[in-house]
């Protein structure tokens, strides 16, 4: 796997991420903030785990020191929510304009770096995949998240000339 690989797929876990985030701005609070829906968690705590193990991955693999836990706060509003993503994106996008080849080969038990972060792609499409089925019981479904949508959308945004061509 290649360092623009793993880019690729944290570009495409924020296009995704941007979609859902788009649909619950003004969602009831009963929705937001039900628990037990998957698990434990429902809507609200489902996105807000989504947001913690994105932060958790990144630091452990910075080795910084830090470990946020927003799962164990008070659930915010669905834009505290927003909020927080419009912080950790950047940070994410500093911290990933800085990784090579030579890092992501880097392993921990065995396990890969560019393993790692795959992983964490992954786990984020299984939590945008809980609250896209509630949003969408909620009549607020964010559309097709799939990683191909990303790409065709991404492909004629660099056809017709546009910046970031969809990567957000």
């Amino acid at each position: 796997m290649i360092t623009d690989d793993i880019r690729y797929l944290f570009a495409y876990d924020r296009w995704a991420t941007a979609k859902i985030l788009a649909r619950i701005e003004g969602i009831d609070d009963a929705t937001w903030s039900a628990t037990g829906v998957f698990d434990v968690r429902g809507l609200g705590g489902i996105l807000v785990h989504h947001l913690g193990a994105t932060q958790r991955w990144r630091h452990g693999l910075l080795e910084d020191g830090l470990a946020p836990r927003p799962e164990k706060e008070p659930l915010p509003s669905p834009s505290g929510l927003i909020a927080a993503w419009s912080q950790e994106w950047p940070a994410g996008d500093a911290w990933l304009a800085a990784i090579d080849d030579a890092w992501l080969d880097r392993q921990d038990e065995g396990v890969t770096f560019w393993q790692m972060l795959a992983h964490v792609v992954n786990h984020g499409t299984q939590h945008r995949a809980e609250a896209a089925a509630l949003l969408t019981q909620a009549g607020r479904s964010p559309g097709d998240l799939d990683m191909i949508d990303y790409a065709e959308e991404r492909a004629k945004s660099h056809a017709a000339g546009i910046p970031g061509g969809g990567s957000a």
